[in-house]
């Protein structure tokens, strides 16, 4: 029983953790100019529906 708690608290600090990397990432692809976002199969439209976030530390 107390296995599965601390496998859930895990799981889901790691869920929050990969959502918060995902916007970070996505900050820094909106830095880019719309050529090279199409050159790896990407649009600034996507990119601001999924959301995105900057973090200065």
């Amino acid at each position: 029983m107390s296995v599965n708690i601390f496998q859930n608290a895990f799981d889901r600090l790691v869920n929050a953790r990969e959502r918060q990397v995902r916007r970070y990432v996505n900050g820094a692809l909106l830095a880019m100019d719309d050529a090279q976002l199409k050159s790896i199969g990407r649009t600034r439209e996507e990119l601001q529906r999924e959301g995105a976030q900057a973090y200065f530390f």
